[in-house]
């Protein structure tokens, strides 16, 4: 059975992912979708051109993972994507946001980053060549960014854990993409803080657009997937710019609204 596994497939870009994974890959039997809200899971199956298996679960709780490994376990699966896009972000200081709530930064590492790892070692022993892997970072992994410490932090991780993975796996034909966008217009701000900076708000990216790119700099092998010229732009300054200046360009002009 050919299938793709989905992360945080309720919304966002792990919803658009599901929605246009289908035309990429046409053999699939099943995409296999695991978020937390059931229900946002059941509406999927009218869009999805592919039959879903639903994992109804949090990703930081056991459960919803010793479901799936079961499922892998007795299905034996030809898994030929794994998309990892469970994950989310918080504005603010780091100081801000310890007093709102002492535990959702280390909620961020452990989802962001550990919960991602954990699911691509699932995935990995049924992979095989023309598998490929697409793990959601950011532009945001490009430097590090003030009131945005810890999510960009994590993203940093996602991009250097995608590269080097991708090149260990090259000579099995797996193929291993990290998408770095800016901001895309989702609910991920409904969680972080919207928006306020007026040139971000202009660069802000539909998702559909994000995601196409992604599978298409997937198929064509690419271990990294940038959208948008100022995003391109962006990570070329993060290599030559200093990044003490980038940091005092950062405080002065955000407000945590970043992707």
């Amino acid at each position: 059975m050919k299938i793709a596994i989905v992360t945080g497939a309720s919304s966002g870009m792990g919803r658009e992912f599901v929605k246009q994974i289908g035309y990429f890959y046409r053999t699939l039997d099943e995409i296999w979708v695991i978020a937390r809200r059931g229900e946002r899971l059941q509406e999927l199956q009218y869009v999805s051109i592919v039959p879903l298996r639903i994992f109804e679960g949090d990703l930081l709780k056991r459960p919803v993972n010793a479901a799936l490994k079961e499922a892998l376990s007795k299905e034996q699966p030809d898994i030929r994507m794994l998309v990892n896009a469970a994950g989310f972000g918080k504005c603010g200081s780091v100081e801000e946001i310890l007093g709102e709530d002492k535990n959702i930064q280390l909620e961020m590492i452990d989802l962001n980053c550990i919960a991602l790892s954990r699911m691509t070692f699932y995935c990995m022993p049924f992979m095989s060549k023309g598998s490929r892997i697409i793990n959601l970072a950011s532009a945001a992994a490009f430097c590090p960014q003030p009131l945005f410490t810890v999510y960009a932090a994590t993203k940093s991780y996602v991009l250097s854990f995608s590269r080097a993975l991708g090149e260990e796996v090259r000579q099995k034909g797996i193929v291993v993409t990290a998408v770095c966008p800016g901001p895309v217009d989702t609910e991920f701000f409904d969680v972080s803080g919207r928006i306020e900076n007026v040139w971000k708000q202009m660069v802000m990216a539909k998702s559909p657009d994000v995601v196409r790119k992604a599978l298409i700099d997937s198929r064509r092998g690419k271990g990294m997937s940038v959208y948008g010229t100022a995003m391109k732009g962006a990570r070329i300054a993060s290599k030559f710019v200093p990044h003490s200046l980038i940091l005092k360009l950062e405080t002065m002009g955000c407000k945590g609204d970043r992707q």
